[in-house]
Formats: structure tokens, sequence, C-alpha cells
């Protein structure tokens, strides 16, 4: 009897392997990076969140519609000139590839932008932005810390409003673009290396 209980639990063991093998439970689909190569060396790889249909949460204080509805904002002063935002994030081809987090922070005489994007499966990247628009609109920040992928890559993004101009019904108000440059990994050197 003992022999017929433990082959079968060793025979049922074995079949389970096989079924999950066979027929994974989870089958996790990674979207393939559209990343082009710039003229004066890096790679480029070009974001965008359409507005407000991939805005997920906005937070700040004595806003009158928050998002979700119901949100309450912490009544902590501390947070009196913090906006923070929740996106999801598409590649060039409108597909839903991550998550990201843009921060506004004013406490009067300093404005900082922060922006963090999740990839699914490639890592997160974070990049300090200049608060003030540079021409056309832009902003931009660098690169300053990423995880998996991102980890050894320097560079910097660039973020941009544009409006839709189409009129139609559906459409979007606009959209944020991001474009980051990836210049290129660091390498330590060989005194850096010793430490």
């Amino acid at each position: 009897m003992l022999k017929t209980f433990i082959f079968g639990t060793l025979l049922g063991i074995a079949a389970g392997a096989g079924a999950l093998y066979a027929y994974p439970a989870v089958d996790q689909h990674r979207e393939a990076s559209i990343v082009t190569v710039a003229p004066n060396g890096g790679n480029i790889e070009s974001f965008h969140v359409n507005v407000p249909m991939d805005r997920i949460m906005v937070g700040a204080p004595g806003r009158k519609q928050p998002l979700p509805p119901g949100l309450r904002w912490p009544a902590d002063e501390k947070l009196g000139g913090v906006r923070v935002e929740l996106f999801k994030v598409r590649n060039a081809r409108d597909i839903v590839v991550g998550v990201a987090s843009r921060t506004l922070a004013n406490d009067g005489d300093n404005n900082v932008i922060d922006w963090v994007l999740h990839l699914p499966a490639r890592g997160s990247l974070y990049v300090t932005m200049q608060p003030q628009a540079l021409e056309g609109g832009l902003r931009r920040g660098g690169i300053t810390a990423g995880s998996r992928e991102f980890a050894p890559l320097n560079g910097f993004m660039t973020e941009r409003w544009v409006a839709d101009t189409s009129g139609e019904e559906d459409a979007p108000s606009g959209r944020i673009e991001l474009r980051a440059n990836y210049v290129g990994e660091f390498v330590p050197q060989d005194d850096e290396m010793l430490e």
C-alpha cells in the first residue's frame, strides 16, 4: 500500500510538471523594443502618453476633480507644492509597454520635475528634468539612474506636449512625447576598478 502511494505521488508530480511545461500557466508577452540609432552615436527610444485616456492618477492639493474620483491628497503642508501624476506609457506602435510617474515639486525657490518610467521585463529609468521649457516647448533632463537593462546607460530624455488639432470627437486632447537618448554605457576606468 505504501509503495503504491509513493509511486502515485511521484507519478502525479511528474505529470503535473509535464503539463505545466507543455501548457504554461502564465504566458507573459514582452513587446519588442523599438530603438533607433542616433546619427551622432547612441540609441533613441520614443514613448508617448495619450491625455486624458492614459492618465491613471493625478494627486495635487486643492484639486477639484481628483483622479481617480474620491482620491484625497494628504493635508500635510510639506506636500502643498507637489503634484504627482501616474500614466500608462505607449511605444511607437501605440501599445502600452509600461507605466510612468511624473512629479512636479515647487517649494518657492526651486522647481523640480522627475520622471520614473517602469517597463516590465526591462527595468526602470529615473530622469530629472529642467523645470523651464527650451525652444519648441521641450524640456530636457539627464538620466539619473536606472535598473536592470537601463542600469549601465547614460544619456538624457526630452518631454514635449503636442496638442491634438484633428477636431475628432473621441480624439485625445493631446499627448506627452518622451524621447530617451541613450548615449553610452558607464565603463569604469582602471583606477575606479581598484577602489
